[in-house]
């Protein structure tokens, strides 16, 4: 086999791989993105059909229920946030491989 070829082979392989983390990224960045969305969907919309001791003692219990929501969602929005900033690297390499095996493929012609 010769330079060429195995350059070309290498290549090949490069970009497969580079699909494989750029699907990963996709996947955390997706994951990520719904977490924030239900974060802001935590948003509490004042009720307008209650007298407004029932409406405080709504807006209280779901308040006390949506901290602690917020809290679990915070927890797994981190861990995302790392996998996200982790697959972002992996892509950047893959791509950065990739690369170089393509200019030596051009370079070799």
């Amino acid at each position: 086999m010769t330079s060429r070829a195995r350059i070309a082979r290498l290549e090949e392989i490069g970009k497969l791989l580079l699909e494989v983390k750029l699907a990963e990224l996709h996947r955390a960045a997706e994951a990520r993105r719904r977490s924030l969305e239900q974060l802001e969907a935590l948003a509490m919309r004042p009720a307008e059909d209650l007298d407004p001791v029932t409406a405080a003692q709504t807006e209280l219990r779901y308040q006390r229920w949506a901290e602690a929501r917020r809290a679990e969602i915070d927890l797994l929005l981190a861990r995302q946030t790392v996998d996200w900033m982790k697959a972002q690297a992996a892509a950047r390499q893959a791509f950065g491989k990739t690369e170089a095996l393509r200019l030596l493929r051009n370079r070799l012609r």
